[in-house]
């Protein structure tokens, strides 16, 4: 089973002795459109990765996966919580309620500040009322309601798209709050 490959990127199960390890490609296309003529306050994109989601070990490779993202980049480890705890809700969605999907995970950077995007896709039933999903208090799922809005709260940028029957795909983006400085290595 593969999730994806050099050329088009992913992440995919690697059979090894007795376990399943995973190993993580880098994307060779780039996500958004990088360009020296791009407005300042555009986000310059940088590869991206994708992480499947299908079953429960997958959220704890997802939480691994999105901080070892945000440490990467430089995020406090105040903002990698809010980051892991946002992602660890939307995975969790993802396999939960929309049977299933994967992770888009890519580095972001706009004018010296570095931020990562996180896209979460399913082909699921979609979501009839986003509007009264996204409230507090809301769940289909017998918990406590604070799922979607709660990981709203958690990032700086927040979108969900769906259709009853289309899925859903919900993107979130965390800025780092400090402008980033040169990091060797990186």
């Amino acid at each position: 089973m593969s999730y994806g490959n050099k050329q088009s990127g992913g992440v995919r199960p690697v059979r090894g002795t007795g376990a399943v390890q995973r190993e993580t490609m880098q994307v060779t296309e780039r996500v958004g459109v990088p360009s020296r003529g791009r407005p300042p306050d555009e986000p310059a994109a940088l590869p991206a990765s994708t992480v499947p989601i299908g079953t429960e070990e997958d959220l704890a490779w997802v939480r691994q996966q999105v901080r070892r993202s945000a440490a990467g980049l430089g995020f406090g480890l105040v903002r990698q919580t809010k980051l892991i705890t946002a992602a660890s809700e939307l995975a969790r969605n993802t396999l939960l309620h929309g049977g299933g999907g994967h992770l888009e995970i890519g580095p972001l950077c706009r004018e010296r500040v570095r931020g990562v995007r996180l896209v979460f896709v399913d082909k699921g039933p979609g979501i009839v009322d986003v509007e009264r999903a996204m409230g507090d208090g809301y769940s289909t799922g017998g918990g406590l309601g604070l799922g979607l809005s709660g990981a709203r709260r958690l990032v700086d940028e927040f979108a969900i798209d769906t259709e009853p029957g289309g899925g859903t795909t919900v993107t979130v983006v965390a800025w780092d709050a400090v402008p980033a400085s040169p990091r060797p290595g990186i």
